[in-house]
């Protein structure tokens, strides 16, 4: 059987995806003294990677301590230094770490207030090698030495300053933010919202006495360190909040293939936890010396405290932004979200002086390294051994409950009270363990269902009945209650291997998937003055913690002993006091923290809009200008923010208009500036203006603006010098910046030329120009990145514009792309309600300001690679100056240690975000997934779904790195490898037949849907701006709706019944089964529903019962049916209802409202239709069972 030529029917061996290229990085491979490799507690000599932004040079000589090599890593790119160079002109200096005594909270405000932002490196963003075009928003770390000199944003960082306090970013003399000092002792409130999480709740702040500060250190939150886990205490989750967790944890065997040829050369980054302290006369950021840790001592309790505060509330911020501290300054290091300050952290941690020890730092202490906070001694024993997950204060999880521990240590009546127990307690050993952990290994048991095998070339139909359920980690129950819901956090491997060597054999990608700022109905909201955290890796406490007991519990993550502060004794929810294993932080994997000022770096910035809107000819004609000002008339009172929210509005074509709003003025002033090679703001103070105050004016300009440019004949577009003129508004607040552009720029900075050939759409052979033709855009979306400012990009063009270019200032500022092709108001109706449907969302959708967030995993798993919209401040923080609940980022992993001391590991995702009210909040996400040690059980605990979608990350990055060609055939590589390692593995398996199992039935029709989307196919006439969207739209969609658009649902509705219903909402939803993607699935008497996520098409049969025709679509019959009909009419006949209600609990499920599209046999959009239909052949790309025949032929080879 001939290959057709859009799919090489034998792909090279070479075009896999692997971790990283030629080259090395170094990992710990076992602690130069102190406390075996094995043993839970901190590690002496540790490698600590810097927190600030850059990376080593090639001469780069590491701290003491025995390394080993990883193979496989990519060499370091240049472009680093390139970026230094030519973007970031100025100097300055690292910062220094003081020592801080005990210091009265006087001075210690005093002191807060004069670190200002002057010490925190910017960052440079890893590129490829290859210029510019290579560097997607995917991130590859790269270390070089910090003792460059670095420059800041407009040199913003030209004082050096020095403080022994984690500043806060306030000017000395301001009267903002006094901070009360609080002595009575008030305890913390949770809500649990009934609404969408993000509104006001109602709060109790409390304060928490500190212990006297010793000296203090950065740590990164990962380590390569294997250790054994523990265990979670038995919880509960409060009625009503979801904590269904359905994750699955991947395996970077496959990773190894895929990243090697999927992003070029990447370099790795053993993310490491430091044990020990950095001597406080050494920069924090400086690691190209060898440096000896040291340990401080357990500090002292709660009452002997340094400081006692609480969080003030933010004050009104006047329309014009404090001359003090710098939006970039701000930027910098509140990108730091490692968290950690005096009056938020655990009660023995002391303070740090730099961000990102708010988010990722730790605490250096006073002794030896070697020795833990020293524990008792039976503690110490019992370290020697792997310590069950959740075994300790007060009661054994009920799984295991039937293991008895070595001694008898504590009663067995179940009404003992937990303060009685007898401490130290022992734990049981891991043969008592492995009886007892319910089942976490699959090898004893019967076959599991997700291991059953299929014969793919002969059963036919492999799509379930509903929808792909995400799979439920093999964890005990109540592990499994507690865990995070697989909506916001997911693991492509529901089983993480034990080896990295275990992960190669499956040859499947070990990576997470994460949704972190979804929107929740119920989220818990914790106000606190005490936020939990370890002091050595900056765990936030969680449901996976053990308590040793009441005064003491471990971290799941680095397996440090930490002191339970007094505060946190207290429960909020029971009102009992002596239950810390019952806090609502401790009983659920998503909560919400409220911030205190510890959090700030300046007062928290109002949130911000401007609008820069292209107004040449093109875009008069298209008429989006009508859309867009009814939308915003509409919505402008859901705008998100408060009583200090500013909006403002740039115009351009060959020139840029500004809008004087100011309040006190009869109507809008417009200010022309023509000289567009020097663009300057004509009055900075009037152009941004309070939106309650200026309310009025800004009605009539929206009123006006639509028939404002009726008549012009400007034909030019000067999008550079108006993007310009943007950053230089919202510097000094920063905040969001939404461009709507129609065509390709022309003048002035950042013009483009077109580079697309309509010849070559349909070749199959080279795709040229994915990445961009300059740097102009990546570069202004990096100074808008440090200004905390986000630029969102609307693109609605009629021809050719080149996206690939234009995309870059949303890839690097954390922005959002929308796509609008062949867009006219009234010539395309379907893309004029799609516009009015995204603005809807768009403008009243929940926004986090000047965010970071940061990922923490089990020591000897790490982090190498970030896919998505955000600029990478460090190896593991991402720099987010906006984000949105549509937002969905992906992360690739490997395994630096062997996990074999463990049972389970955890991951842990922190988003420290500025609410649009003017909140500092901790958004946390908490999963847990059991570790196994066979093959079998990886394959059992594969995800899919998870699976396909960091392939998919993955394969973009290699289109634009390598080439189109060589990410497809990576892609298939994919599926060959793993399941040929799978049919490896099984026994009786006949050559002549192509075996999967259960879990991964699913994964050559994915990755064939994959290779037939607008981003991957060859030899089907593509438009280059929209493949380069669909390759957009994988970088940063949430995994439900990438899925939607990689394969879609297909429903016959023409026969809905009220048999297979479900009940929503006193609503009857009709249930119909899925069909394959096939025409031969269709019939000229039915009518089916396509559901491709952001559009649905009805398509409709010549021979369509007329009585559907009528009841449904509200026509005689299939001739009188218009073509461009976007919308169902209410009809009253059940067929009606049934129908209307289905496609109306289909919408429901997502953010963006779907448009409908109704399909005739001479519709043009017959042709988007049928290109859906993956199983079927085309002259370019196989059939579904032509794909499974190739499979099987690659296989056998």
């Amino acid at each position: 059987m001939s290959a057709p030529t859009g799919l090489p029917p034998q792909p090279t061996a070479a075009a896999a995806f692997s971790p990283g290229g030629p080259g090395s990085s170094l990992e710990a491979a076992a602690p130069a003294s102190g406390a075996p490799r094995c043993q839970n507690g901190p590690m002496q000599s540790q490698m600590q990677f810097p927190s600030g932004y850059g990376s080593h040079l090639p001469n780069y000589s590491a701290p003491s301590g025995h390394y080993s090599q990883v193979p496989n890593k990519a060499a370091a790119s240049h472009l680093d230094n390139q970026y230094r160079a030519s973007y970031y002109p100025g100097y300055y200096s690292a910062p220094a770490q003081n020592v801080m005594t005990s210091v009265g909270s006087n001075m210690l405000n005093a002191q807060e207030s004069q670190q200002l932002y002057n010490n925190t490196p910017p960052h440079s963003a890893g590129t490829s090698d290859r210029s510019l075009q290579g560097a997607v928003s995917s991130a590859s770390y790269l270390h070089v030495s910090v003792q460059q000199s670095y420059s800041a944003f407009d040199n913003h960082y030209s004082t050096s300053v020095s403080s022994s306090v984690a500043s806060q970013g306030f000017p000395l003399n301001s009267d903002h933010y006094a901070i009360p000092v609080v002595s009575g002792a008030m305890y913390p409130n949770v809500s649990y919202p009934s609404v969408a999480a993000g509104g006001v709740y109602g709060q109790i702040f409390t304060s928490q006495s500190l212990p006297a500060v010793g000296q203090f250190k950065e740590t990164n939150a990962f380590s390569s360190q294997s250790t054994s886990v523990p265990h979670s205490l038995q919880q509960h989750v409060p009625v009503g909040y979801n904590t269904t967790l359905s994750t699955v944890s991947s395996a970077p065997s496959v990773q190894e293939n895929l990243s090697r040829n999927l992003t070029g050369s990447v370099a790795k980054v053993n993310n490491q936890i430091n044990a020990g302290g950095i001597d406080s006369s050494q920069p924090v950021h400086s690691v190209s010396q060898n440096v000896q840790f040291t340990k401080p001592g357990v500090g002292t309790s709660a009452s002997s405290a340094v400081m006692s505060s609480v969080r003030s509330p933010a004050p009104s911020l006047s329309s014009k932004s404090p001359s003090s501290p710098s939006v970039t300054q701000s930027a910098e290091l509140a990108l730091q979200e490692a968290l950690d300050s005096s009056s938020t952290t655990s009660s023995a941690s002391p303070v740090l002086n730099n961000y990102d020890a708010l988010e990722g730092g730790g605490y250096p202490e006073t002794r030896s390294v070697t020795s833990s906070p020293v524990p008792s001694p039976s503690v110490l024993q019992a370290s020697k051994a792997s310590k069950p997950f959740g075994y300790g204060y007060p009661a054994l999880q009920p799984g295991y409950q039937n293991a008895a521990p070595p001694t008898p240590v504590q009663p067995s009546n179940p009404g003992h009270h937990p303060g009685l127990q007898h401490y130290p307690q022992q734990y049981p050993g891991v043969n008592q363990l492995s009886s007892s952990l319910g089942g976490l290994s699959l090898q004893h048991s019967q076959q599991p269902e997700s291991l059953r095998p299929v014969n793919l070339t002969h059963d036919r139909n492999i799509l379930p009945v509903s929808s792909v359920p995400a799979p439920v980690p093999n964890l005990n129950s109540d592990l499994r209650k507690l865990n995070c819901s697989p909506d916001s956090f997911r693991c492509t491997l529901t089983n993480i291997p034990q080896t990295q060597a275990l992960l190669n054999k499956a040859k499947l990608p070990l990576g997470l998937l994460l949704h972190p700022f979804r929107d929740l109905t119920q989220l818990p909201v914790i106000t606190s003055s005490t936020i939990v955290r370890c002091r050595s890796c900056r765990t936030y406490i969680n449901p996976f913690v053990s308590f040793i007991d009441q005064r003491r519990w471990k971290c799941n993550l680095c397996y440090r002993v930490n002191d339970v502060p007094e505060e946190f004794m207290y429960n909020p929810l029971t009102r009992s006091y002596g239950e810390p294993h019952k806090r609502p932080e401790v009983q659920n994997s998503t909560v919400e923290f409220i911030a205190s000022s510890d959090y700030m770096l300046r007062p928290p910035q109002p949130a911000v809009y401007l609008f820069v809107l292209d107004v040449s000819h093109n875009a008069v004609e298209a008429g989006y200008l009508t859309i867009l000002c009814q939308s915003l008339l509409e919505n402008l009172d859901k705008l998100p923010g408060d009583s200090r929210t500013r909006i403002g509005f740039i115009t351009f074509d060959s020139t840029v208009q500004f809008y004087n709003l100011q309040e006190g003025l009869s109507q809008p002033q417009m200010l022309i500036v023509s000289d567009i090679d020097d663009i300057f703001l004509p009055t900075p103070d009037s152009l941004l203006v309070n939106l309650h105050e200026s309310k009025e004016l800004i009605k009539d300009l929206l009123t006006a603006l639509p028939n404002m440019f009726t008549n012009t004949r400007e034909t030019h577009s000067a999008l550079g010098p108006a993007l310009q003129a943007a950053f230089k508004l919202m510097s000094p607040t920063g905040g969001r910046i939404s461009v709507f552009q129609t065509q390709l720029p022309s003048l002035g900075a950042g013009l483009l030329h077109s580079r697309e050939d309509p010849n070559q759409r349909s070749s199959t052979k080279v795709v040229q120009h994915l990445g961009p033709a300059t740097d102009f855009y990546k570069k202004l979306a990096l100074d808008c990145s440090g200004q905390q400012t986000a630029v969102d990009l609307f693109l609605l063009s009629s021809q050719y514009s080149d996206l690939a270019s234009l995309a870059c200032m949303s890839k690097y500022s954390a922005g959002c792309i929308y796509y609008y092709p062949s867009f006219h108001r009234s010539h395309n109706p379907t893309q004029a309600e799609k516009l009015q449907k995204d603005l809807k969302r768009y403008l009243t959708r929940k926004i986090g300001f000047e965010a970071v967030m940061r990922i923490r995993c089990t020591k000897g798993l790490s982090i190498h690679t970030f896919h998505g919209n955000f600029f990478v401040r460090s190896t593991d923080l991402l720099s987010l100056a906006n984000i949105n609940p549509d937002a969905g980022f992906a992360v690739q992993m490997s395994i630096e240690e062997s996990l074999t001391d463990t049972s389970l590991v955890c991951f842990q995702t922190a988003l420290l975000y500025t609410s649009s009210k003017g909140e500092r909040r901790i958004r946390v996400h908490t999963l847990c997934l059991p570790v196994v040690s066979s093959l079998s059980d990886v394959y059992a605990g594969a995800d899919v779904q998870a699976i396909v979608c960091l392939l998919a990350n993955m394969a973009v990055d290699r289109s634009v790195s390598s080439s189109l060609a060589d990410a497809r055939d990576a892609l298939v590589n994919a599926v060959v490898d793993s399941l040929a390692a799978y049919m490896s593995t099984a026994s009786n398996l006949q050559q002549s037949m192509l075996i999967a199992p259960n879990s991964l039935k699913l994964f050559p029709l994915y990755i064939l849907a994959l290779l037939k989307q607008k981003a991957f196919r060859t030899g089907t006439s593509t438009r280059l701006d929209d493949r380069v969207y669909a390759m957009c739209q994988m970088k940063s969609q949430p995994l439900v709706h990438l899925m939607k658009m990689i394969h879609p649902n297909l429903y016959r509705i023409d026969r809905l019944t009220d048999e297979s219903t479900i009940h929503v909402n006193d609503r009857v939803v009709p249930q119909p089964p899925l069909q394959k993607l096939s025409a031969e699935k269709l019939t000229r008497e039915g009518a089916f529903l396509m559901d491709c996520g952001s559009i649905f098409y009805l398509w409709i049969g010549k021979n369509c019962d007329n009585n559907f025709i009528k009841d449904v679509l509200g026509y005689p019959n299939y001739a009188s049916v218009p073509q461009k009909m976007t919308q169902l009419p209410e009809v009253d006949a059940p067929s009606s209802e049934r129908t209307r209600s289905f496609i109306s609990w289909l919408r429901d499920s997502r953010p963006l409202s779907p448009v409908l599209q109704i399909i005739k046999d001479e519709n043009p959009a017959k042709t988007d239709f049928f290109q859906h239909l993956i199983e079927d052949r085309t002259e370019a790309a196989f059939s579904y069972y032509e794909f499974l025949l190739n499979i099987q032929q690659q296989i056998c080879k």
